[in-house]
């Protein structure tokens, strides 16, 4: 389960796009950022991708992205052309095919890899839709097979991109958009594959293009219903329409640590069997096994160098957001996190932090939000001083900035585990987070 945003220049405060996803993934699948050069490829080469392999292109750009460790693809990324993907798992009725193809973490990868443009992008994912299917597992150790829908943008503009197997529609973003786990396009779209009506008429799901609409006749009801999508997108299109002011990069930081029941006064992460949030927190039973494991906020200016805020963690609500320049694009040196607990990752040392704070989320989280939003203005003015200086310095900040978040996290542990932790509260809920800390060998440092 994800949400995706977007914000187009029309609408923000200092005429940048911004773009910003929260990836749902299972607590245990740790996820990293990163970086891939640009590189150049011999004719005829083949690139092995998460299940299959495919024709490789003669180049590709550079990427960022930000990735569950097992998998090629990835659940968002940018390149060096300005061009930033996310995707969402979406649930339908066409049947997975039997023989795995690409999923759509390949699909996202793939078109920042070999695209220039957000329109282009949009088209080296439909093509390869076209030709080799989506199909796999896309679950960690919970099977999980599904269709996807993408949010595309650059400098420039922004696609909604919805998929039904082989079958496809896309509309173009004007000011403000969001997607979550469902299909929304409906009767209109701007670009569509040949078969998208046809299909539906042979399945018997409408009888013309006139009572054609992709979303009803498409979607799986039963899946989209218990993802809770429709609630999440409704929040996250009404906190986009902003009518008031523009919207800052601040802002787009809080949306994606909205709670969406919040309001409720009572919200705790672990009430509940059923409901979501913009900032997911797993809790117990079959239908809440997902929580945020990384976030990302792009924000793509025409005026100073295009800049990524990373989580480089799960649960944005007790992460800070750091900066990453897309001109600065290096091969990553470290080994990516596994699915266990490794001393030195960023996902594994903060989720120390954030399992400990969920044995009392009440009075555990506000030792930390004031501390954190600040630390984020700071760097965000550090960000607008430091886009008019070259690749070098603004590399050097980048690093000084997580070297502090870094620091800041291990007086975040200290100070939260000094506090009383309450686990006879919900008991259910901290027996099956005992059971996932042990699963991943970090349940010695969750106190």
């Amino acid at each position: 389960m994800c949400d995706t945003l977007v914000a187009l220049s029309s609408v923000t405060v200092d005429g940048n796009v911004y773009f910003a996803k929260n990836s749902d993934r299972e607590p245990n699948e740790a996820q990293s950022v990163v970086c891939i050069p640009a590189k150049d490829y011999a004719s005829g080469s083949v690139l092995r991708c998460t299940y299959r392999s495919i024709p490789q292109v003669e180049h590709t750009h550079a990427i960022v992205l930000s990735k569950p460790f097992w998998i090629w693809g990835a659940e968002m990324g940018a390149n060096d052309q300005g061009v930033v993907i996310g995707n969402e798992a979406v649930f339908t009725k066409v049947p997975q095919e039997k023989e795995p193809g690409l999923i759509g973490m390949d699909l996202l990868r793939l078109g920042l890899e070999r695209s220039d443009c957000a329109y282009n992008a949009l088209l080296i994912i439909t093509k390869l839709l076209e030709e080799y299917g989506q199909s796999g597992e896309c679950g960690y150790q919970h099977k999980m097979v599904y269709h996807n829908s993408f949010l595309i943008c650059d400098r420039e503009e922004a696609w909604v991109l919805e998929t039904a197997g082989r079958q496809w529609a896309a509309e173009r973003v004007k000011d403000v958009r969001s997607i979550s786990n469902a299909l929304t396009i409906g009767n209109h779209w701007d670009l569509s594959s040949d078969d998208l009506v046809s299909y539906a008429k042979d399945k018997k799901w409408c009888s013309s293009r006139s009572d054609f609409n992709f979303a009803e006749c498409y979607s799986d009801f039963l899946y989209t219903t218990f993802s809770d999508a429709r609630a999440r997108q409704s929040c996250t299109m009404n906190l986009l329409h902003n009518e008031d002011r523009k919207i800052e990069l601040s802002e787009m930081m809080g949306y994606l640590r909205t709670h969406s029941r919040q309001m409720q006064g009572d919200w705790q992460p672990g009430k509940g069997v059923a409901g979501a949030s913009v900032c997911m927190h797993a809790g117990w039973g079959p239908i809440r096994i997902s929580q945020t494991t990384g976030s990302m906020i792009a924000a793509l200016s025409t005026a100073s160098p295009d800049t990524l805020w990373f989580t480089h963690t799960a649960a944005p609500c007790t992460s800070i957001f750091t900066p990453f320049w897309l001109d600065n694009i290096e091969s990553s040196d470290l080994d990516e996190p596994k699915g266990e607990y490794q001393d030195g990752f960023d996902f594994w040392e903060h989720e120390i932090l954030h399992r400990s704070i969920l044995l009392n989320f009440e009075e555990r989280i506000p030792m930390i939000e004031e501390e954190r939003d600040l630390a984020e203005k700071r760097y965000m003015v550090d960000v607008i001083e430091m886009n008019k200086k070259d690749i070098h310095q603004r590399k050097a900040l980048s690093e000084a900035i997580h070297k502090e978040v870094r620091d800041l996290r291990k007086q975040w542990i200290s100070r939260v585990q000094e506090t009383r932790a309450n686990p006879s509260k919900l008991s259910i809920y901290h027996n099956v987070w005992r059971a996932r800390n042990r699963a991943c060998h970090i349940d010695q440092y969750i106190k």
